[in-house]
């Protein structure tokens, strides 16, 4: 995080590279660094969310996490608000952002607007690359961010508009 931030908005990218599909959210995140967005917005990467990144929401108005998801989305990919929910497990790990959310309120009286850009993948093996259906779901999940990146960065912009739920199209096949 830069020291004086300029940005009110944060994007969290999670995931591993290492694992196929899993690694959405960091490619997203190279995209953003490749046009220079970080110039606007703030950026971390992340393989999960820790308890202290509750401290670091704490600075901003606008979060956005992106990740892959397993479940078959509409259109590959969705865009929605996340509701705060103390939900957790017996262990720290793998914290959703729900509760990271949940925790930047209960612990520093802070609310940020936060999303979620959920990307579906398909595969989770040890492995470097994306699969190509993935890829197609990432280019339009990219699509979409620069389609309404000035709203989506800028947290006086409402985004009730943009809201994509990316229901369920049917069962999750396997390949």
């Amino acid at each position: 995080m830069k020291e004086e931030s300029k940005s009110k908005t944060l994007i969290f990218g999670i995931g591993n590279v290492g694992r196929q599909d899993d690694g959405l959210g960091w490619i997203f995140l190279d995209y953003l660094q490749n046009e220079h967005m970080e110039a606007v917005v703030d950026i971390q990467y992340r393989y999960q969310l820790q308890i202290e990144d509750a401290e670091l929401i704490r600075n901003y108005d606008r979060v956005i996490f992106i990740d892959a998801c397993k479940s078959e989305i509409k259109n590959g990919f969705c865009f929605k608000p996340i509701e705060p929910t103390e939900d957790h497990g017996f262990s720290t790990h793998a914290l959703v952002p729900e509760t990271i959310i949940f925790l930047t309120g209960n612990l520093y009286d802070h609310h940020p607007e936060a999303f979620i850009l959920g990307i579906q993948g398909f595969d989770w093996n040890l492995e470097m690359g994306i699969t190509d259906p993935a890829y197609k779901n990432y280019l339009k999940a990219i699509n979409f961010f620069v389609d309404h990146k000035d709203e989506i960065i800028d947290p006086k912009k409402e985004l009730t508009a943009l809201i994509q739920t990316g229901e369920p199209t049917g069962p999750k096949t396997t390949n």
